[in-house]
Order: C-alpha cells, then structure tokens, then sequence
C-alpha cells in the first residue's frame, strides 16, 4: 500500500536556501536548458558528467589546478580516468580556513572535553608535518593509525595527507590481530597509537598490544604515543621505536604549511573490507575522488554550510571517519565523540547535540532503533532546535524509526537514510533536500552516480527487488587494492556479476517517489524455495516488537532447500515462549508477507557485530554450517558466535 502522505516535506524557505537549488540553477544554464526537479538534474549529472564534475568542482570551490580534461575512457568501468590533468592537496583544501573560531569540538565521554580553533588545528598539523618531514615521509608512504575519534587523528591525517602520505586507520579496541592482519598488508613507516581509551565510564589501556604490534611491523621506523590517559611516556618505553607525541613535538613550533600538489587519482587512504569471510581486502582510494565526491555529498546532499556544526557517530575504524572528517572543507566545525553513545546513558549524544548546537546529527540505524526501545524522547528533554538534518547508515533504517525520529527526537528535520559503503569511502543513494521524505524510503540516487535496480539477467527493474548496481563510472571508484597488480580481486569483487558495471551487492527497489529501499546485502539475502528475502524486511517487522532487543536473520541449508532461522536477543526478563513465537510470526506475517516467516525462531544471548556496528549475517551462517569464520578479529565480540553453535533447534 503506497503510503499517502510524506512524513516531512521541506519548507519554501529551506529549499530556497539549500546549496542543492542554487546548483541546480548553474546546471540549468551549463546544460542550456531549465532543469525543473531533481530527477532531471539527476539525469543530466549522470548523462553528462563532462560538464556535471566540473561544475562540481567549482561550486564547492576547490582548490588546485583542474587541467584540460575532465575525463577519459569514461565507457570503461574499471578503467575510467576523472581530471587526469589536475593537481591538488587534499589537506590544502580541508584546511582553507583560519581564525579563532572552533574548528574541533571534541568530548571523550564524561572524561575528556577540549576544543581546537582553525588556527590551533592549523599549527598542530604544521608541527606533525614538520615531524613527519623529519622522518623521511614522502609521497606514497603509509601512515597507520590505532586511534580513537579524537584532533589528534584528524590533524595527523591532514599532515599525512600534506605531503601525499597514505593514511590509514582503525579503532583501538581492535584486536593485536585484527591490527596485523591490515596493516601488516601495507607495511607502514610511521604507527600512530593512543596510550589507551575511554569507553563506559572504564579506562581500557593499550601499552601492551602497541608492544606486541610494533614487534610485527619491521617497516614501522618510529611509533608515536598520544597522551589520553595520561600514560603516553609509560606506553612508550615499552619500545625502543616509540615515543609520546607531545615530547617529539615540543620542540617544534607552528610555520607555514606546505602542501604538496598532485595528481588527482595519487592515493590517499586505504580502508578494509569488514573481513568476516577472510583478510581484509586493502582498499585504496584516491585524494581528488575522494575529495570531489565528500564535498557533492555535504555541500548539495546535507546542504552543509559554511560555519555549521557537523557530527556522526563513528570511530577512526570505519568509513564514516574519513567521510565526516572532510566537512573541513566546507568550513563546518566537526564534533567528534569517542567511546559509548550510552555514556553515562541514553542521552549522551542529544547532551552533546544540546550544549554545542550541532546542525547536522549522523548515526547508525541501530542507536536510533536503541534510543527507541530505551523509551527516551529527547523531543521532550533536549533543546535541538539547530539540527537541520539527521543522518542515518550502517544498516537499513525501518519504517518504525523513521517515525520514531518524527515523533520523539524533532518535528521539522531534514532525515537523510544514506547507503554507499567502504568500497567507494561515500555513498550511492542518500538524501534529497529538495524532496519529501517518505516513511522507510531513501530519498534517491546520487548526483552522478548512475544507479539503478537490476534483476538476474541484467536488467532494469522499474518495480520489485534486484541487485543496486551503478552503470556508469565515477570519481570515488577504488584506484586499486593495495597488493593486486593485475587488478584481478578489484575486477572480481564488483565487475565479475554484470561485465563493466559495478554490482555493490545489496538488495534494493525503487520506490513510487523516486527513492530507493535497501533489503539488505544481497550475498545474505535469503532463497527459500527459490523467492528472494532481504532480512532488512524481518528485521523491520520483528524489531517493533518490544520484547526483541535486536535480530539477525540467516538462511540454513536443509532438506534440499534453505529455511530461514531467526535469531533474537530478548529485553531482560523476556523468555521465547510459545505465545511471543506466535507473536513474531504474525508480526512477520502480517507486516512483510507469509514467505518471511522464519522457519525457527531461536533466542540468543548476543549477537555478533563488526566494529563499526554492523550484524555479520555471513559468519553466524557460517558457524550454524560448522565451518570456520576466518577472521573474528573483525569482530567486536567474537564470543558471540559460540551462542549459535550446535544448536538443537537447528538439528530438527
């Protein structure tokens, strides 16, 4: 049933005076002709992106020289080339501004509050620049960091990225393996490293894994120790290599920086794929796509201004780091929060959007479904008068939640459902300032990303589910992955489904409105009988329910077939019982259809997720087939797996 009206449509006012309308009017006269809606400058950004990323580029006012060409072999995907005559620092661009205004605002829990004006953040990466100078740095050189969401991560990247350093990053909380098993791939000549981290109120100390690290990275030359417990000297007389960061700046002192301009497609981040089905893949992104397509999205898609106050909720081991450290170039202030959005409770993040009037609120699908099952209404609590839109990834956003955010967080508030990923360090489909949004909907495709809904056979799909694929090539496309030289695994991770157009792997259908509805991954979608299931259409049904705290939702091989089990985490006090299976399957069955209902429904104590949040599907798969999950330091809580192994419902 097509929902009859929106749950928000933007004012006369706010698209008057969103970036995206007044681009539209500057495409209206690049292209010669009035673009009267977003579907159409959508077309053109797609159709013509000769003249669509250029325009980009000078709306957002990017930095360096642009050259002659905009793009070569723009029909080859891989193998497209954008602005292959440009030069440019990606640093130099995020750094544009100076003065005493607050560039970072940062708040480690209850612990840790400090600010960095743009001066002061200007003075900190010119310090480490000079550091890393004097320790041989050049272009191409990895730079690996275990931090946490903190300045100094932010200023050490830019410092890195000055001088055309590849930066690459992951969480504290990582494992001794999972840290070697990335960046032991990419061998890096300077580790950077906290003496330790907040999270629950508990200081959690990391000397002795930095210890360990260091002894299995021979490429590392020096480690530097940054004080946040304030323990730096101790961690860092563990090795001979390190040393605190404080101490081997302090004699330096704030100079002009230097930027070193280069090619558009020169790398400079690596990120890594979840790794639950194996290493990680080492993948490398290029500072100009990188660059070009963060300021698209912030400036048009968010309508990010100059002077705004810019969050989301992520730690330095996933994506959404490297996406909202580029807000820099718009000139917003980022709020950064390191450790649990739970700390000292429910309200800590709304606290912190409250006393620092944060514009723009990012965060996962699953806080916001946390905050709902808690029973909070910050609507009620907290004065978020300057929030203009609310972002929210990692996972389908259900129906539910989006009315939650409605109803109990703010009224008139821009919520963009975004979905893109590792692979392209941005997004594919997001949100639309110019467009209502509709309940469970994601507003529509990116400028210049040609996406679209394919079936098996490679073809367009105006209704029903398919694979999300995008047809034509785009600046934010992988360079490579790192130790792959005939390109042979970046071909076969996107190109192998459909010959020259990337296959993302999830599962979507457009909508009546234009939008997009995301299913799930497609590489977890469920088959029983031969009808495709995404699990997001359980989990938006089952997770109403107030007695599932949380589900993840796999297919098991049995019989011939595959049957769909799912599994629950209960609210404490809560048995599975007859009467709550009843329950669920009617939920199921009445609100996405009778081919949903699982065929068992069994309850766990937890649920393993990765460390940037997400339910790995794939691995409990894998542990209810007895096989090996090859890397569980991918995982936050590994021990979570052994609650679905040997199961005896799963053996009748």
């Amino acid at each position: 049933m097509v929902q009859a009206l929106p749950l928000w449509t933007p004012s006369a006012d706010r698209i008057e005076h969103a970036p995206m309308k007044a681009f539209l009017e500057q495409a209206s006269e690049r292209s010669g002709r009035p673009l009267q809606d977003y579907a159409e400058l959508h077309r053109w950004s797609v159709e013509s992106r000769e003249d669509f990323w250029p325009l980009v580029w000078d709306f957002c006012g990017l930095v360096g020289e642009r050259g002659a060409r905009t793009l070569v072999n723009g029909d080859k995907m891989p193998g497209a080339s954008f602005f292959p005559d440009a030069k440019l620092n990606f640093a130099e661009n995020l750094l544009q501004k100076s003065g005493p205004e607050d560039a970072i605002v940062f708040r480690g829990e209850d612990k840790v509050r400090r600010t960095l004006s743009w001066d002061g953040l200007r003075g900190l990466v010119s310090r480490l620049q000079q550091l890393f100078r004097a320790e041989g740095v050049k272009p191409g050189d990895r730079i690996a960091a275990m931090m946490p969401n903190m300045p100094e991560a932010v200023a050490a990247m830019l410092a890195a990225a000055s001088l055309g350093a590849i930066w690459s990053s992951c969480s504290p909380d990582f494992g001794v393996r999972g840290v070697l098993d990335r960046f032991g791939q990419i061998e890096p000549v300077l580790f950077i490293a906290p003496d330790g981290y907040w999270y629950g109120g508990k200081a959690f100390e990391v000397g002795q894994k930095t210890s360990e690290i260091l002894s299995a990275l021979p490429s590392v030359r020096k480690a530097f120790i940054v004080d946040y417990l304030g323990k730096a000297r101790e961690v860092a007389s563990g090795s001979d290599r390190a040393v605190a960061l404080d101490e081997a700046i302090a004699p330096l002192s704030p100079a002009p920086l230097f930027f070193e301009r280069l090619p558009f497609a020169h790398p400079l981040y690596i990120l890594f794929s979840s790794g639950t089905t194996g290493i990680p893949k080492c993948i490398l992104h290029s500072a100009g796509g990188t660059l070009l397509q963060h300021v698209k999205e912030h400036r048009l898609h968010a309508g990010l201004l100059n002077g705004d106050r810019f969050f989301y909720f992520t730690t330095c081991g996933w994506m959404m780091w490297n996406w909202l450290v580029s807000g820099l170039a718009s000139g917003a202030t980022l709020l950064l929060y390191d450790g649990s959005p739970f700390h000292p409770d429910g309200n800590a993040i709304f606290d912190f959007a409250a006393s620092e009037r944060m514009t723009h609120l990012g965060t996962s699908a699953k806080f916001i479904d946390a905050v709902r099952k808690a029973g909070l209404e910050p609507i009620k609590t907290h004065d978020l008068s300057s929030i203009r839109v609310i972002s929210s990834t990692g996972s389908p956003l259900s129906p539910e939640c989006f009315s939650f955010v409605y109803r109990s967080i703010k009224k008139d508030v821009h919520l963009a459902s975004i979905s893109g990923g590792t692979d392209i360090v941005s997004c594919f489909v997001l949100g639309v300032p110019l467009r209502p949004v509709w309940s469970g909907e994601i507003q529509g495709p990116g400028l210049g990303m040609a996406v679209d809904v394919w079936d098996e056979a490679g073809r367009s799909l105006m209704t029903g589910k398919g694979e999300l694929v995008c047809t034509r090539a785009f600046p934010s496309m992988p360079v490579a992955f790192w130790n792959d030289p005939s390109g042979e695994k970046y071909r076969s991770a996107y190109f192998d489904r459909f010959d020259g157009v990337w296959c993302h792997g999830d599962f979507a259908e457009w909508t009546a409105h234009g939008g997009i509805v995301i299913h799930g991954r497609s590489d977890a979608t469920l088959n029983p009988g031969g009808v495709r299931i995404g699990t997001a259409e359980i989990y938006n049904q089952v997770e109403q329910l107030p007695e599932v705290l949380e589900a993840i939702c796999v297919g098991q091989e049995w019989d011939g077939d595959v049957r769909v089990v799912l599994f629950v985490r209960l609210a404490e006090g809560v048995v599975l019982d007859q009467a709550l299976e009843k329950n669920v399957r009617d939920c199921i069955r009445t609100g996405a259809s009778p081919r949903h209902v699982p065929a068992k429904i069994v309850a766990v104590r937890d649920i393993p997720r990765t460390k940037s949040g997400k339910i790995t599907e794939l691995a409990v798969r894998d542990v209810i087939h007895g096989r090996d999950v090859k890397n569980k330091e991918a995982l936050a809580n590994p021990e979570a797996l052994d609650c679905f192994r040997d199961l005896p419902e799963l053996k009748e």
